[in-house]
């Protein structure tokens, strides 16, 4: 393909492949600043997106960034262009969480056919909260999904059958636990669209994508309806087996919750392409006494960072995202560090 200019034009639409990423409760919490004269994307956290009673650290916050890091640099290699990548450029600065440089690509990278091959599942990539079939997920695609995690210096690790019925029980515990705390009722509350706010929404959950009630109270997922009465929401039984794998990383610092998010979204990229649906739940890891227990004690090694379910089924609705021109500021100044 020919190499675009870095123009305004390819600038926003590369900001807009970003920001299809996926992120806790879809608050969407980046920002974007393009130095123009340095050829220069900043991604910021937009601590006004934070969710301080669930995601007190912000761990989260960044996981949701750093998938919105992959696909920039996925949509960039679609664009002939090549990213130098620096994550957390300026300890003055901690929302700064990365700046990329971008350049025409007159030699491509190692793996920008790779990057480039993933462009298409962007922006069929989406949540599924709707059960799929008992089948099984093929070894081989298991084996290629890990083999893209550890591409980013992440540990994919699908569970087996006594850590997957650990792991759902861990998440009835934080579904009980949040039904008595009034906080985590209120960033549910705040992140939730119901009735006409649904179809107008631009972040958030819509009931639209709550999809069916359990009914027998067995999912792998929040219930983002908790219990509140939707109006036409049905229930449905989930599988009995589902597939769930842990993303892990080697430390648990913000660089390292950034580059579980760059794995995470390198993952759920290429599951779509593989033909399968996606769901995620952090619900367990919210709070540090069930994280650890999320942890396989016999093969699980360093921090989990993200609960995945992959499957057969439907790809589930997409979700509202907020207009580039809410996230991205261009600006010629260049910024010194």
């Amino acid at each position: 393909m020919s190499v675009r200019q870095l123009d305004t034009r390819t600038v926003t639409a590369l900001v807009a492949d970003a920001t299809a990423a996926p992120s806790m409760h879809n608050a969407q919490p980046w920002r974007f600043r393009y130095l123009s004269d340095a050829h220069t994307l900043e991604l910021y956290a937009d601590l006004s997106r934070a969710m301080h009673r669930t995601d007190p650290g912000d761990r989260a916050l960044h996981i949701g960034c750093g998938a919105a890091l992959f696909n920039l640099r996925v949509a960039a290699a679609h664009a002939g262009l090549t990213c130098a990548v620096r994550l957390l450029p300026d300890p003055a600065d901690p929302q700064l969480l990365a700046s990329v440089h971008l350049t025409p690509a007159a030699t491509a990278p190692d793996d920008t056919d790779d990057l480039r091959a993933l462009y298409p599942a962007i922006a069929r990539r989406h949540t599924s909260r709707h059960p799929f079939e008992e089948r099984d997920v093929p070894e081989d695609v298991r084996a290629a999904l890990a083999a893209e995690a550890a591409r980013e210096g992440a540990e994919l690790l699908f569970a087996g059958t006594w850590h997957t019925e650990a792991v759902l029980e861990l998440v009835r515990d934080a579904e009980s636990r949040d039904a008595l705390d009034a906080a985590a009722a209120e960033d549910l509350a705040r992140w939730t669209r119901r009735g006409p706010d649904a179809g107008t929404a631009v972040d958030g959950v819509p009931e639209y994508a709550f999809g069916p009630r359990p009914r027998d109270g067995r999912s792998a997922m929040r219930d983002f309806a908790g219990r509140r009465p939707v109006a036409g929401r049905g229930g449905a039984a989930f599988e009995r087996h589902p597939h769930l794998a842990l993303l892990s990383t080697h430390g648990d610092t913000p660089a390292d919750w950034l580059l579980a998010g760059q794995a995470l979204e390198r993952v759920l990229l290429r599951a779509t392409d593989a033909g399968l649906a996606t769901s995620l739940t952090s619900h367990p890891l919210e709070r540090g006494d069930l994280r650890m227990l999320a942890r396989d004690p016999v093969s699980g090694r360093g921090d989990v960072q993200m609960v995945l379910r992959l499957g057969h089924g439907p790809s589930g609705p997409a979700t509202p995202r907020r207009p580039v021109t809410e996230v991205l500021e261009i600006t010629q100044r260049v910024r010194e560090v």
